[in-house]
C-alpha cells in the first residue's frame, strides 16, 4: 500500500495491451484500487513519467487516465506537487481501512502511565547522536542476547545506588520491558517442572495473561494494607510468587519490612523464587525510597525494572537481575525469543545514565508530580468510600457506590460516558470477591491537559486542569 511521501513504481497495474485502450485499464485499476482501500486518501501517486516508463506506454496514456480519475473526484492535482488520493468516504472494503483509534477521553486516569509530554527528547537526541557517533563498526553485528555490555554495566551502578539492588552484569539480561522479562522467566519455570504461580490478587492483569501463555496457572494471594499476605501465599503451594513490593499495583500499599522478612524465610522454606516486578518505585511523596528486595536474598529473588514508569511506555526497554542459577537459562530464552533488543537504544541509554539523564529527568518530573498529586480530586458525598491512604500518593483506589437506577453499568463505565478514563478494579482481580452494586476504581493524579467534561460523574469530579503551559513539541 502506497502512503504519503512514498514515490514507489509498483502500483501493480496488470495491462492487457491486445484488449486496446491502454488508458481505460490504467483508469479501472487504480479506480479499484482507490474504492477497495489499497490506496487511503492522501497517497501520493507517482508522475506520469514514472509510471509510463514502469509499464512501457507512453506518457500521454497516463496523463489521461489521470486526468479522467481527477474529473471523476478520485484524484487531487495542484501544481507543482504530486497527485495524490482525494479525501473520501470509508471504503467499501473491510481489510483496506486505514486504522482507527479511539478518541482520548478528555480527563484520562488510567494508572501506570507517565506523563508523556515531560519525556526529555533533546536529552535522548543526543545520547543517541552521541552513541551512534562513538558506536564502531563491529557494534552493528548481532547483538549479545544478554544487551549491550556499556548499558549492563551502567545499569550495575544506577541499580546498585539509587535501589539497592546486588546487581551483576553477568547476570543481568536486557529485554523489551517487564512483560517479557516476565514470559522469559515463566518460560525457564515451565521448563524446570513449576506448573504455577503465585501472584498478587488484585495486580497487573496483563501479566496473569502472559503467565498463563508461558504455560504457568496463576494463583491469587489476597493484599492488604501490609501488602501481600505470605500466610496465604504458603496456602496455595507455589513455590514462584509475581511481587510489587515497592508500589503495589493498584492499591499503592508497600510491602511492610515485617511481610518482607517473611516472604524471604518462605522463599528459602520451599526453594522458591521471587520476581519483584519493581513498579514505579522511582516516585515517592511522603516517606523515603524502598530498597530492593533483592538485595536482601539475591540468590532468591529476580529484579525486574523498566523506563516504562520514569520515561514512556513505547521505548520498551527493561532488564532483569538474576540468580546465578537462572542467569544462563533466561538468557538461552532471550535469544530465542528475538535474538536480542536493539543495540542503538541500549547504548543511549547507557550514555545517558553515565551522564546523569535519568536523574535530572526524575528530579524533574518528581517536583510535577508532587504538585499534582497534592491536588487530588475529593468526594462530593459522604456515600464515596476512600481505600486507606497508601504512600504512593501517586494514585489511589476509591470504592464507589452502586447506580441509582439499573443498566448505568459500574463506575468504570459511568466514569468513561462522562469523558473520565479509569481503570475498575474487577479487571485487576484474580477471583471476584467485591461487594455486589460496589466498585473500586484506580485514581491517578496526572491527567491531559483538555476541556472539562459538561456533566461530571457524580460522586467523583472531575480533576483539575493543568495549571502551568507547557511549549509544544514540533517537527519531532
Amino acid at each position: 500500500m502506497l502512503r504519503e511521501g512514498q514515490f514507489a513504481l509498483d502500483l501493480l497495474l496488470p495491462l492487457d495491451r491486445e484488449a486496446g485502450r491502454l488508458h481505460r485499464q490504467i483508469e479501472q485499476g487504480l479506480r479499484d484500487a482507490i474504492r477497495a482501500g489499497r490506496l487511503v486518501p492522501g497517497t501520493a501517486l507517482p508522475s506520469t513519467r514514472s509510471v509510463a516508463r514502469e509499464l512501457g506506454v507512453s506518457r500521454g496514456v497516463v496523463t489521461e487516465a489521470y486526468a479522467q480519475l481527477v474529473a471523476e473526484g478520485y484524484l487531487v492535482a495542484r501544481q507543482g506537487a504530486p497527485t495524490r488520493v482525494a479525501e473520501a468516504p470509508e471504503p467499501s472494503a473491510p481489510g483496506g481501512r486505514a486504522s482507527r483509534r479511539p478518541s482520548p477521553a478528555p480527563y484520562d486516569l488510567m494508572p501506570g502511565r507517565p506523563d508523556l509530554a515531560a519525556f526529555p527528547r533533546d536529552q535522548w537526541l543526543a545520547a543517541t547522536r552521541r552513541a551512534l557517533r562513538r558506536m564502531p563498526d563491529a557494534a552493528l553485528g548481532y547483538p549479545d542476547a544478554r544487551g549491550t555490555p556499556e548499558l549492563r554495566d551502567a545499569l550495575t551502578a544506577y541499580l546498585g545506588r539509587a535501589r539497592a539492588v546486588a546487581p551483576d552484569p553477568e547476570r543481568t539480561v536486557v529485554c523489551s520491558g517487564v512483560t517479557q522479562g516476565i514470559v522469559l522467566i515463566a518460560r525457564v519455570l515451565h521448563e524446570r517442572g513449576e506448573r504455577a504461580i503465585a501472584v498478587e490478587d488484585p495486580g497487573f492483569h496483563l501479566h496473569r495473561w502472559s503467565l498463563e501463555r508461558a504455560g504457568l496457572e496463576p494463583v491469587g494471594v489476597p493484599v492488604d494494607e501490609d501488602g501481600l499476605d505470605v500466610g496465604a501465599l504458603a496456602a496455595t503451594g507455589a513455590r514462584a510468587v509475581l511481587v510489587t513490593p515497592a508500589h503495589q499495583m493498584p492499591t499503592g500499599v508497600v510491602l511492610s519490612p515485617e511481610r518482607r522478612a517473611a516472604l524471604i524465610a518462605w522463599a528459602d522454606a520451599v526453594d522458591g523464587l521471587i520476581v519483584e516486578d519493581d513498579y514505579d518505585a522511582e516516585y515517592r511523596f511522603d516517606r523515603g525510597p524502598v530498597g530492593a528486595l533483592q538485595g536482601l536474598a539475591p540468590e532468591r529473588v529476580v529484579y525486574a525494572g523498566s523506563a516504562s514508569k520514569s520515561f514512556a511506555h513505547g521505548l520498551r526497554l527493561g532488564w532483569l537481575v538474576l540468580p546465578e542459577r537462572l542467569a544462563t537459562a533466561v538468557a538461552v530464552e532471550r535469544l530465542a525469543l528475538d535474538g536480542g533488543a536493539p543495540v542503538l537504544g541500549q547504548r543511549a541509554r547507557a550514555a545517558g545514565l553515565a551522564r546523569g539523564d535519568l536523574d535530572r529527568h526524575l528530579r524533574r518530573t518528581r517536583r510535577e508530580y508532587r504538585f499534582y498529586a497534592g491536588r487530588r480530586c475529593s468526594p462530593r458525598s459522604p456515600s464515596t468510600r476512600r481505600a486507606p491512604r497508601s504512600p504512593a500518593s501517586r494514585r489511589g483506589c476509591t470504592r464507589c457506590p452502586p447506580a441509582r437506577r439499573r443498566g448505568r453499568g459500574g463506575a468504570a463505565q459511568r466514569a468513561g460516558a462522562a469523558g473520565v478514563a479509569v481503570q475498575g478494579l474487577g479487571a485487576l482481580r484474580v477471583t471476584s470477591t467485591g461487594r455486589p452494586g460496589s466498585c473500586w476504581a484506580t485514581r491517578t493524579s496526572r491527567s491531559r491537559r483538555s476541556p472539562a467534561p459538561s456533566r461530571p460523574w457524580a460522586p467523583w469530579p472531575g480533576p483539575e486542569p493543568w495549571r502551568r503551559r507547557r511549549t509544544a513539541v514540533q517537527g519531532r
